[in-house]
């Protein structure tokens, strides 16, 4: 991987708002992309992957328009106009790859591994009793088929068992409407992520900052500290507090 790449995820956590109720607070993240090398227990080799790297954030408790002018913004800052090469990951949610259409054209696009398997595995519970050998095969041979790129013939394949078992096709439209992100082995072998792990951990910090046990926030108090949070976790509060602190007066 000889040419700058930068990602960017994004992912929702629900947070209670005093005097609205349970709202989402949406979360992005912007990475660069960099080698390492791992060890891949399916080929019992070590392999270079794309893994990300120094991650910056930002988080709205709104619409997915607002987030998303402060996603691009941090973006642009982090230089993405200039780079030629950039990803975007998500969950499966419409409204991120809407975003990713809108702001972020031209990147690829993928959907996290880890929530392919969750889809996987819920498609699987419709087919087989959990725990059995039955499960464990079809769970096997599916698995290696989603890694290889074959979401397509997965949805297919849902259809098809729904025939017979009525039901089994509830998990089919997720790989149909995703197939084209979901190329793992391909994408891994050209150095791009395929986990969102810098999302999953990001909306974890957020979500025990502020969606703790008994949490209640008001707006108001919610935005004024998501910026801080946003700055801290990206390791960016002493860049902002100078921002701020040497900003001229109104």
């Amino acid at each position: 991987m000889s040419e700058e790449r930068l990602g960017a995820a994004a992912d929702g956590v629900i947070m209670y708002v005093r005097g609205e109720g349970w709202k989402e607070l949406k979360v992005g993240c912007v990475f660069q992309i960099a080698p390492r090398t791992v060890h891949d227990e399916r080929i019992e080799e070590d392999v270079v992957v794309g893994h990300a790297v120094q991650q910056t954030y930002v988080a709205h408790l709104g619409g997915p328009q607002p987030f998303a002018q402060k996603w691009f913004t941090e973006a642009r800052r982090r230089n993405w106009l200039h780079v030629r090469q950039t990803q975007i990951l998500g969950d499966g949610a419409p409204w991120i790859w809407n975003l990713a259409e809108e702001y972020f054209a031209g990147s690829q696009q993928t959907v996290d591994w880890y929530h392919a398997k969750q889809h996987l595995f819920a498609a699987c519970s419709a087919l087989h009793v959990e725990g059995t050998p039955a499960a464990q095969h079809w769970m096997n041979q599916q698995s290696e088929r989603l890694f290889q790129g074959h979401a397509e013939g997965i949805a297919q394949t849902l259809r098809t068992a729904a025939k017979q078992q009525p039901g089994a096709d509830a998990e089919e439209g997720y790989f149909e409407v995703n197939h084209r992100r979901m190329n793992y082995m391909e994408l891994r072998e050209q150095g791009w992520v395929i986990g969102s792990g810098m999302i999953e951990s990001g909306g974890k910090q957020f979500k025990a900052r502020f969606a703790g046990p008994g949490m209640r926030w008001s707006r108001d108090g919610a935005e004024h500290l998501l910026p801080i949070r946003a700055a801290i976790l990206g390791k960016q509060f002493d860049r902002l507090w100078r921002s701020v602190y040497y900003s001229p007066q109104n």
